[in-house]
């Protein structure tokens, strides 16, 4: 008898949902806030006077320019910076509760903060900054979508773990209004100086809520820290139902049940992400590729390079521009957050994949076609740009964060997480540091790399990404070893209640 039967109606959310469930969402993304005001703010740092003066190259007769190799290094050491955070942050977490190493990893980037801040004229200065930024940056980014997933229910799971993307679109306006008003000095270093030090303030926020946020259930039920389990759950549960005794245990006993299956297994180490069993590896190359996809759409090029492109084009003052473009990253957000909980995980991410595509092959055929520089072909460009940014912003950005909180089971989930974010930092690295070059060499064609790698990844979220939508954790985990459920037909799914299936060890590892 098949596992997985047809979908019952959904519990009201108000039902589940407390103000204490916003607070951890909204508080956790901060630190994807903090990504993506970095990524807003170098992108306008590359074309402030003084930045250029005392770190670019000096061509000569007052003209100073970043040669490819030194601006790729300069803006894409955060990326190796959030590779290497991100693999360290799942042991860290796995040994020290996420919510401690997020608040460890917040004071990393306000450390790396200060190495930028106070660079004079050396530019591996601010490289060395920009790493030690994305310690902390990369360790957020594989921990917020986990903790929020292990703590808030499964009714506004997707929402709140797709909040990180929402904040990572906010950080990168942010830092483009921030840009703009602070350009106007740019011939003083308060205009790059100033920006920095608002960066401060971000990562703040972050530690100072998270001191008063609960660790999450699920780790602390595998340290068998009961007691603080029992309290976490009824903070999580808020005013209407952290009196209900059964609403409490009922919680408690489905953590619980699972956690004990989980220890009849071999201990984790870094390898448990590659056992077959359990489908582990499957899902563990499955998040790698989605996280990998997410910087192959080739969103991060608009936003890293944007200012320098839009000058490309004619535009008088690309900082204007680059808002506009930050606009519509943070306005089409909202609506993606509303498409995770109402068609589910898969059909905005392919939908969303096919209409990046499209966009990105307008975006190449006209670049090459004519002269950018003209008003009309320039005008297509910046239309072309802010439909493909439209697109990605209410489909992959969010939901590939939602995917990498959902896809593994709990004693690898660390790993796994960790494992895919690598992928998606590797990546941004890659095109930051490869992007000049390419450029140089064919310039708006790079269009059409990335179009191609919008439809590879569009095949693959058909052939292998299953649907997660109103699943709890645990469930997720049955529906990828449920050999009667394939993925192009799990979205007609929904997981199985504690009555219709118990949970038993040979249930969990029955492959």
């Amino acid at each position: 008898m098949p596992i997985f039967k047809k979908p019952k109606a959904l519990q009201e959310i108000s039902e589940v949902a407390s103000w204490p469930v916003y607070v951890i969402g909204i508080t956790a993304s901060m630190g994807g806030f903090m990504f993506g005001a970095d990524t807003g703010q170098i992108s306008g740092f590359l074309i402030m006077k003084d930045y250029l003066r005392r770190f670019a190259n000096d061509r000569g007769n007052g003209i100073y320019k970043f040669e490819n190799t030194r601006e790729g290094l300069i803006v894409g050491l955060i990326s190796i910076g959030a590779l290497c955070g991100a693999l360290i942050a799942a042991p860290l977490s796995n040994k020290f509760g996420r919510r401690t190493v997020m608040i460890a990893a917040a004071i990393v980037f306000w450390a790396g903060n200060t190495v930028q801040i106070t660079a004079q004229w050396a530019w591996y200065q601010i490289m060395i900054g920009r790493f030690i930024s994305g310690l902390g940056v990369g360790s957020l980014s594989a921990l917020v979508p986990v903790y929020v997933s292990e703590t808030v229910p499964k009714e506004v799971r997707g929402t709140l773990v797709a909040a990180y993307q929402l904040f990572i679109t906010l950080g990168i306006l942010v830092s483009y209004l921030i840009n703009l008003g602070t350009s106007r000095v740019e011939y003083n270093s308060g205009c790059w100086r100033g920006a920095m030090a608002i960066q401060y303030l971000w990562s703040g926020i972050l530690i100072l809520g998270m001191l008063f946020l609960p660790e999450s259930p699920r780790w602390l039920m595998t340290h068998d820290r009961h007691k603080d389990t029992i309290r976490a759950l009824r903070f999580i549960a808020g005013k209407k139902n952290r009196d209900n005794k059964e609403f409490i245990n009922s919680e408690f006993d489905e953590i619980l049940q699972m956690v004990e299956v989980q220890r009849t297994l071999p201990k984790t180490q870094w390898y448990s992400a590659f056992v077959p069993r359990e489908r582990v590896l499957y899902r563990t190359v499955l998040g790698f590729a989605l996280g990998s996809f997410q910087q192959l759409t080739g969103a991060n090029y608009f936003f890293y390079y944007g200012a320098s492109t839009f000058q490309s084009v004619g535009i008088s003052n690309a900082y204007v521009t680059q808002i506009i473009l930050g606009a519509v990253n943070v306005i089409c957000t909202f609506p993606g957050l509303y498409f995770i909980e109402k068609y589910g995980r898969r059909k905005p991410l392919i939908w969303g994949g096919l209409w990046q595509c499209l966009w990105l092959i307008v975006y190449g055929t006209v670049g090459s076609a004519g002269d950018p520089s003209s008003s009309r072909i320039g005008a297509v460009l910046i239309v072309a740009s802010c439909m493909f940014i439209a697109g990605f912003a209410s489909t992959w950005g969010p939901g590939v964060w939602v995917a990498i909180g959902e896809l593994f089971p709990l004693r690898v989930r660390a790993q796994s997480a960790a494992l895919a974010t690598v992928g998606n930092w590797t990546f941004n690295f890659l095109l930051t540091f490869f992007t000049p070059f390419i450029v140089t060499a064919i310039n708006y064609r790079y269009g059409y790399i990335f179009a191609g790698c919008n439809l590879l990844a569009v095949i693959t979220v058909f052939l292998f990404y299953y649907e997660s939508s109103n699943l709890s954790l645990e469930h997720i985990d049955m529906m990828y070893n449920d050999p009667s459920v394939k993925p192009w037909k799990s979205s007609s799914k929904v997981g199985p209640t504690r009555d219709d299936f118990p949970y038993r060890d040979d249930a969990i590892r029955r492959q």
